[in-house]
């Protein structure tokens, strides 16, 4: 298990990453809301404000008040566990910020929010016919790590290997990350965990960055600097 902790100091700060900071607070907001609550409700919520593929593919009927296409901007504020929530938001507070100051706030919500619809697309092509709901942060969040990567490969990232801090570049703590959902999609783990949402996310934050960032950053800069060398 590698789990990231903290990376070093941030790139040249253009602004304060407000969005991220109102991201990571919603979420907790909305989780510490369900924590008083029967399982039923709370079920009940997963349920409506879920992206379950098997009602837009037609197979299950939609009992929510919810329509199903708007989910994928509900889904990722709903948390199953302090553990789902708090994996989620170290992440987000992690790399977030980078991103975000590399888009700039407005396009980096969008860019947020559309990993989200990517990762329940992804969910949906991978599982057509499932009836479990998709919710949590992790397909959006997994859009921004891949954004991350491509604007500071070669940032340390302080992470937990086990129970051992070791100092990582981040396109090695990325890489095991990526590499683990694909080794968990082709061994079909069945956990619980939509890693093709996560894959979904990832796609689509590497693919939108370039299209959102500032012009003046520049993508693997370290990497083509070591090349130049």
């Amino acid at each position: 298990m590698v789990l990231p902790l903290y990376d070093e100091r941030a790139r040249k700060r253009v602004s304060q990453p407000f969005v991220t900071w109102g991201l990571v607070l919603l979420n907790v907001a909305v989780f510490a809301g369900e924590i008083g609550m029967p399982a039923e409700t709370r079920e009940a919520i997963v349920q409506t404000y879920g992206f379950t593929p098997a009602i837009l593919s037609g197979d299950l009927i939609n009992t929510h008040a919810m329509p199903v296409l708007l989910t994928p901007l509900t889904d990722m504020f709903v948390h199953l566990g302090w553990d789902h929530l708090l994996g989620n938001m170290l992440f987000l507070m992690i790399f977030g910020d980078n991103v975000e100051d590399a888009l700039g706030h407005v396009r980096y919500l969008a860019f947020y929010v559309a990993c989200s619809f990517a990762s329940d697309l992804a969910y949906f092509l991978s599982s057509a016919h499932s009836t479990v709901p998709a919710v949590g942060a992790s397909g959006a969040i997994s859009g921004v790590v891949a954004a991350y990567v491509m604007i500071r490969p070669c940032a340390k990232v302080e992470v937990l290997f086990v129970v051992v801090p070791v100092a990582l570049s981040a396109y090695w703590v990325i890489g095991l990350f990526a590499l683990s959902q694909v080794w968990n999609v082709a061994a079909h783990t069945q956990d619980g965990v939509a890693y093709w949402a996560h894959i979904g996310g990832m796609l689509a934050g590497a693919a939108l960055l370039p299209l959102l960032r500032h012009p003046d950053v520049t993508l693997f800069e370290c990497i083509r600097e070591a090349d130049a060398a």
